[in-house]
């Protein structure tokens, strides 16, 4: 059992780490803006004093540690993933393979298509964004991202255990 939470700790945060390094990677390249987690801090910050949606959350009043908050959410929710994953595949992290990580990683984005976007004002599946193609492309393609760093995650985790 420890060893099961360990590595969904080591394997979420990795993965999380990874997706986090591309995506600073494609903000320097591209210029796009980076995910800012201190909105998800807000948002769920505002779901303890009873507030789900918001419209958008950007409007909605600063909530002092919304940032720390937010931080610490992305990468509780990377190992709330990653133990997805070795829950459905328990032998996977013993000799990881890309798909069930992509599974993974590209079925997480349910979560901000079907709660954190609605919550945060953008609707289901993004469909209040000023491009809603865009945004679901963009959030497919993170996850995707995040699917590969658990996969890269799985063997680094692996190659520690040594």
């Amino acid at each position: 059992m420890l060893d099961a939470i360990f590595d969904a700790v080591l394997i979420g945060a990795g993965a999380t780490a990874f997706l986090d390094l591309v995506s600073v990677a494609r903000a320097r390249l591209t210029r796009a803006p980076m995910p800012d987690y201190a909105l998800v801090g807000r948002w769920l910050a505002y779901l303890t004093r009873g507030r789900f949606f918001h419209d958008p959350i950007s409007k909605s009043a600063p909530i002092e540690g919304e940032s720390p908050i937010g931080w610490i959410a992305h990468y509780l929710t990377g190992i709330a993933f990653a133990a997805i994953l070795l829950a459905v595949w328990p032998q996977w992290a013993r000799q990881p393979t890309l798909v069930p990580a992509l599974i993974v990683g590209i079925g997480s984005v349910a979560a901000p298509f079907l709660l954190m976007q609605p919550g945060m004002g953008a609707g289901l599946f993004a469909r209040r964004t000023t491009n809603p193609n865009a945004a679901r492309l963009r959030s497919l393609i993170t996850h995707a991202i995040f699917g590969v760093g658990l996969y890269a995650a799985g063997w680094a985790a692996r190659l520690i255990e040594f």
